[in-house]
């Protein structure tokens, strides 16, 4: 038999690009023949395998050779009851360039195949980037493309977003090609043979799927039975859903720093219901010493290992970590921002408007600086916030935002908090002093 791969991956609209079949005629011959023999969803779609990809490769060989499609199964059933395999008896050899596998690169490396990827998702070429996929999960196994390519070349992706050498567009379009990938790769999971549920999903906030659909993925893959809850789980409405499930373990990612704090605000619930909860994601890697402050098992850097990690925690049961609680002063200090929040904001437009800068700049700057200094606050540190400022600075360069730009930002939002702020803002006015005098140096 052949080494290719018979579990049922893909949806219609690959089968319909690899072979240049049509739909309609997929099922006719589905129907008639019994060839291919898709599985099928929960909700009734069809999911075939590489091999049955190949399958249909071979009948339209046959065609091309002159047989009609009813004599090439028949030819094809004739050799399977000789115990032979088709695909190895017969090699199919499709010359027509309409029916080649487009954007396959003979004898590529996964890298190259990535580079390729890249490529295909930065032109918007959905049938080159999808075969170029199919073609990487045909070869290796679904974790390492799932990092090496996925993963990484989202990552790469990103990077040139913030460097100013793709666009928005085009980071969302990779972004909705990889997560549709893995939507269909744990439909074609197998029926778990563990008996400990797990739930999946992101937090309050967090719209980043793609870590959480990889985790349900490998753990799905390991015989799990995992409910994926999806982006932005909603707090108020875990306790029915852990209620229902009555899970073993519940697996969040957070990405950015206000939704690692919508994550504290999840484990400590989850701590009164004495649910146990794993967590990882970009800024734990990032902010390191931030782990500490989450109530949970640290799932650790590297997305690859996460499964094993949660699976070690579902099978020994090691201590968990309590988490690192803010001091009072901080929690006063929160209290304190959110008060005034509106206030600062009022002020700081007021500052700003005879500037030039653009509204809408203004807006998402101070929308997302806020956010991040209520979230530093509720986790115990300002210094959290100083990734997200480094950050700001290189996107500014990038895409040739003036430094006095910046500059004056700051320097207005730093005299708006210490015209609004009291003294128990102190942690945020002594942060905005020393991040303003950074930029004015």
């Amino acid at each position: 038999m052949t080494g290719i791969n018979k579990i049922p991956t893909y949806n219609l609209k690959v089968v319909v690009q690899e072979t240049g079949i049509k739909p309609d005629t997929l099922r006719a011959w589905e129907r008639r023949y019994g060839l291919p023999t898709p599985e099928r969803t929960a909700g009734g779609h069809r999911l075939y395998s590489q091999y049955d990809i190949e399958t249909l490769k071979w009948l339209l060989a046959r065609q091309d050779e002159g047989l009609s499609i009813s004599r090439a199964v028949e030819l094809w059933e004739t050799l399977r009851k000789d115990g032979q395999d088709p695909l190895i008896a017969m090699p199919s050899s499709i010359q027509d360039s309409s029916r080649e596998f487009a954007g396959v690169v003979s004898g590529a490396t996964l890298d190259e195949l990535r580079e390729h990827w890249i490529d295909a998702v930065m032109a918007f070429d959905e049938p080159i980037a999808e075969n170029i996929l199919t073609q990487a999960f045909a070869r290796y196994p679904v974790e390492t493309v799932c990092i090496e390519l996925l993963q990484k070349g989202l990552s790469q992706v990103g990077m040139m977003w913030y460097g100013g050498g793709a666009s928005v567009q085009q980071e969302h379009f990779a972004s909705a090609l990889a997560i549709r990938r893995l939507d269909a790769l744990i439909a074609a999971t197998p029926n778990p043979t563990r008996r400990a549920r797990v739930l999946v999903g992101t937090p309050p906030g967090e719209e980043h799927t793609f870590s959480a659909l990889v985790v349900t993925l490998l753990l799905r893959q390991r015989g799990w039975p995992v409910v994926y809850l999806g982006a932005n789980v909603p707090l108020d409405r875990l306790k029915s859903t852990i209620e229902k499930v009555n899970p073993e373990l519940v697996v969040f990612i957070a990405m950015q720093l206000d939704t690692a704090a919508s994550l504290l605000d999840v484990a400590r619930f989850l701590q009164a219901e004495d649910v146990p909860l794993a967590f990882g994601g970009l800024i734990f890697n990032q902010t390191p010493y931030l782990v500490d402050r989450i109530p949970g098992y640290y799932l650790g850097e590297r997305l690859e290992h996460a499964a094993e990690i949660a699976e070690k925690i579902l099978t020994i049961n090691p201590p968990m970590s309590g988490g690192m609680s803010p001091s009072k002063a901080y929690k006063v200090a929160r209290e304190n921002f959110l008060n005034a929040q509106p206030h600062i904001e009022a002020t700081l437009w007021q500052e700003l408007q005879d500037t030039g800068m653009n509204y809408q700049d203004i807006l998402i700057a101070t929308n997302h600086l806020s956010n991040d200094i209520v979230a530093a606050l509720s986790l115990g540190d300002m210094n959290y916030v100083q990734p997200e400022i480094e950050w700001l600075e290189g996107f500014g360069k990038n895409y040739h935002i003036p430094p006095a730009a910046l500059k004056g930002y700051f320097e207005a939002y730093y005299q708006a908090a210490s015209q609004h702020l009291d003294a128990r803002g102190e942690p945020v006015i002594a942060w905005l002093d020393k991040v303003r005098q950074n930029f004015i140096n």
